[in-house]
Order: C-alpha cells, then structure tokens, then sequence
C-alpha cells in the first residue's frame, strides 16, 4: 500500500456513511440478528486460532465457521474509552473520551510529570447516539447483559447510574449482572469440580434472552459484554489451571497457568451462547460478532511478536482478535483488511437496512466509522478497494498511565513486557500500511512500516526529519478535524487546556 494519503481520505471517512445498495438481504430470513459478544482486556494471540497457547474450542470452531481479522482494532487502549467509540462509532478523540470514567472532572496528580492532562471525562453523554438506539429506531429488540464502564461507578465498583447506563443508551432489556467474574462478591467460593467452568448469571441471562424467542419476533441485537478477563485473575476453575502448568506457552508460570483458566472459562460461556443460539433456532440468520475492547494485560498476555500492551498505542495495545460468522459471512476465511470497533454501528446499521446520510438521529453527528460489510462477507471487491484506498486511523490517549505510584525515568515499552511500563500521553495515526507514534512529551515521533514490520522494531523517520515532520502534520490535521483535546506543558496557572493549534 501506499506509505500516504491525502487528508481528503480522512475528512471522507469521518463523514456519514450511507449504506450499502446491496440491500438488507442477507439470507432467508431478511434483516439479520445480531449476537455482540466483547470480552474485557482479552489480548491478540489468547485464542487459540490465532496462534495463541490457550485452548479455546468454541471461539476456534466460531472462527473456522466464519471470518476471522488479523488487523482488527481497538479503538482506545483502555476500556471506557473503547466501549464508548465501538457503541457510537465515533472515535475517542472525537468524543473527548479518552481515559476512564472518573467520579469529578479533575486531572491525574502524578509526581514530576511535565504535562497537563484534559480533564476526565465523567460519562458517555446522554445526546450521543448508539448502535443500540440506531437498530431499535429500525425495530430490533435491543439487550444488554454485563458491563457497562461509561459512568462513574454508582453505589459499588462499576455500577450502573441510573441515568446514564444501558437503559438510557437505547437498551430496552438490560439487567446489571457480574456473573462469575471475582468482581461479583456473591459468586461462590472455592473450586469448581474437575471438567467444569463456574456458573456465569450473566451469560444465563443472554441464554433466556435467546430461548424465549418466538420464531415470528423483531429481529434483536444482544449485546454481550463480559467482564472476562480482566483482572483479578482469580479462576475458580482450578483443574484448568494445574492442565496449563505444563504447556508450551505457559512454561510453568503460575500467573500465566491462572490467566489460561480464565480465557478458558471466558470460551466456555461464549460456547454456551452459540448453543443456546442453535438451540433458538435463530442461528441461521444471526450475524455473530466477538471482539476485545483493548489488547492485553502484560502481566498476563503474551502479545508478541506485536510491541506493547494495553494502555499503549503500539500495536499490542489496539489489535485484538475479531470473528465474524452469519448470513452472507463465507466460513474458514481470514481477511487481513484493517478494520476498526468504530465500524461497528454503521456496519451493523448497512445490516439492518438503515440509511445513516438521512438517519434523523445522526443528523450533524459525523461518524468515524465506515461500513465493512463487504469485509465481513470476504467480498473481493470490497478487498479489493481497501486495499486501493487505504483509510487514515486516528488514536489518542493524551494521559498518564499507572495514574499513581510511579516515578521519572522509565523503561522503553518493549515485546511481552512482565509488567505495564510507564506511558506518558501519546497519539498515533495509521494511513495504508504505515503508523505514526507521537509522544507529547518530547513531540517525538516513530513511523513504522507494518506489512514489512509488525512488531515495530524499526522506526522509518529516525534519521529523517522532513518525514517525521509531515507525518506529526497529517496526525495534527486529523486531530483538528477530530476537535481532540490536548496535553500541554504543565502550569498551575491554566484553569483549562487549551487546543494548540497545529504545527
């Protein structure tokens, strides 16, 4: 591909996206289904089928059964931020979401750091429109069972505000439910039998949602978003955890074993999903979308060959697994075809046969995400112009991370990290097959070939001034047309920081 691509492309993709003229005809049964599952923190190569060392049948068979991405992304490094952007297809940077929630509109206090950071965002507001509300207004039933993270947690850890949770957001049924996650203090103790994965309410949830289904209802978009596997990593499923001692790819590491137990039990309630949806008898016309809201956990995930870890802009921080499977998707297939969990709501809006150029809702409300229907169904003319016309990718994550406890200077972020190395605020913009990095605090920059280098180990820009000083240009343009909020030296005396303008 191309190494550049004029900032028309990005002004394009960011604009209203009508849908496809092919129709809302996928198979027999017309408008599709949808069944979204999103797992918590899972990492790039967790699954078994994508190389991964852990034993994940259903996610595999679900895989060999569909579509399955090999440069799918994450739209933020860090869960709130990427579970607002995939519900409204508008990125982070557009949103001004770009950290956690948080309960005040302060600003991280981190000993000796030399910028200030915007203000947290407190929720996802209320005049921002979702997929949810998206296909209801075209007359789905809309679900959501589990978590949420786009409020301020209300009443316990991660709780849902009445004002501001899924019910607010376009969800008709939505039951707040930490199923077996350790997050739910009601869960029972001690270790389930050998052969067996704990009870999980939540999924039960979504399996009710699924039986009680006539054959003659709306179509439904079931939202299930689980808590696995984000820490703490704490699996009752103890027999799993002595089976995975011995793998290759956990080499007798206990935290590693403990982490296989718990993708293992994140598959086990994704299997009784799709069983429950054969069951239903709605499976031949359900578009079945899994997904991860952020790469891994580096005390945890194994990301390599791809640099970096969740909280970072490198490639180990944003792509994670992606398998699709339903009406129109061809099984067994791969596509290596960058996508994006912004394309969700105008890919699942084409789905539904929902025009958004006249969708009332979004009026005046540009999207960043674009239909990847095509991709979905491995079309190869849609292939085909992706790779013709590569799309420029905006990330932005202007803050601090940990948020306490750390200390000047750092370690480098590196390949399969033992723990989270400090990042400072940094953005990226990826145009065809090359990403740019950019740190705030220096205003360095690291451009990176990916088709030759995935792991980003070669920075193309380092002995080329002019080439680092018009990608830093073409990320800054694409902040501008994106109104993102900046870093800026840190002075006590700003009430508020400002937006610089572009270099």
């Amino acid at each position: 591909m191309t190494n550049a691509a004029p900032l028309a492309l990005f002004l394009l993709a960011v604009l209203p996206v009508a849908a496809s003229a092919a129709g809302p005809e996928p198979g027999a049964g017309g408008r599709p289904n949808v069944l979204f599952v999103l797992a918590d923190d899972l990492g790039w190569r967790d699954l078994g089928c994508y190389g991964g060392p852990f034993e994940t049948p259903a996610l595999d068979r679900l895989a060999a059964q569909g579509v399955r991405f090999t440069q799918a992304y994450a739209p933020a490094p860090i869960c709130s931020a990427s579970r607002a952007a995939i519900l409204t297809g508008r990125s982070p940077a557009r949103l001004n979401f770009t950290f956690v929630t948080k309960p005040e509109p302060g600003r991280q206090s981190i000993p000796g750091m030399p910028l200030r950071t915007p203000l947290f965002t407190l929720h996802l507001p209320l005049e921002e429109v979702t997929t949810a509300e998206v296909l209801a207004a075209a007359g789905y039933d809309t679900a959501f069972f589990g978590k949420w993270h786009l409020n301020p947690h209300h009443k316990r850890y991660l709780g849902w505000h009445p004002e501001f949770g899924p019910p607010r957001q376009g969800f008709t049924t939505a039951v707040e439910d930490f199923g077996g996650h350790p997050y739910n203090s009601g869960r029972p103790a001690g270790p389930t039998p050998p052969g067996t994965f704990p009870d999980d309410s939540l999924t039960d949830r979504a399996v009710e949602f699924l039986t009680n289904r006539p054959a003659d209802a709306a179509p439904f978009y079931l939202h299930v978003s689980h808590f696995y596997v984000h820490t703490p990593v704490d699996p009752r499923a103890e027999w799993a955890v002595e089976e995975a001692r011995g793998e290759p790819g956990v080499g007798g590491n206990p935290r590693r074993a403990r982490y296989a137990a718990f993708v293992q039990t994140l598959d086990h309630h994704v299997g009784r999903l799709l069983t429950a949806l054969e069951a239903s008898g709605h499976a031949e016309n359900t578009l079945v979308i899994f997904f991860s809201d952020n790469g891994g956990h580096p005390e945890f995930a194994r990301q390599a060959p791809l640099r970096g870890h969740k909280w970072t802009l490198y490639e180990g921080g944003i792509r994670v697994p992606l398998i699709v499977r339903g009406p129109g998707v061809p099984a067994g297939r791969t596509v290596d075809e960058p996508v994006i969990g912004t394309d969700l709501l105008p890919t699942l809006a084409d789905y539904a046969g929902v025009d958004l150029a006249d969708s009332p809702l979004l009026a005046g409300r540009p999207l960043d995400g674009v239909s990847v229907r095509g991709l979905f169904e491995a079309d190869p003319a849609a292939i085909a112009t992706a790779r013709d016309t590569p799309r420029t990718t905006l990330w932005h994550f202007p803050y601090y991370h940990p948020e306490t406890g750390v200390a000047f200077p750092t370690e480098p972020v590196g390949w399969n990290d033992p723990s989270a190395p400090f990042v400072g605020p940094h953005s990226a913009v990826r145009v065809g097959d090359r990403k740019a990095v950019y740190f705030w605090e220096d205003s360095s920059l690291a451009l990176y070939d990916l088709a030759a280098d995935p792991a980003e180990r070669t920075d193309l820009a380092a002995d080329d001034p002019a080439l680092a000083d018009r990608w830093k240009r073409r990320l800054f343009a694409a902040l501008d047309a994106a109104g993102a909020r900046r870093p800026v030296p840190a002075d006590p005396t700003l009430v508020d920081p400002p937006n610089p303008s572009s270099p």
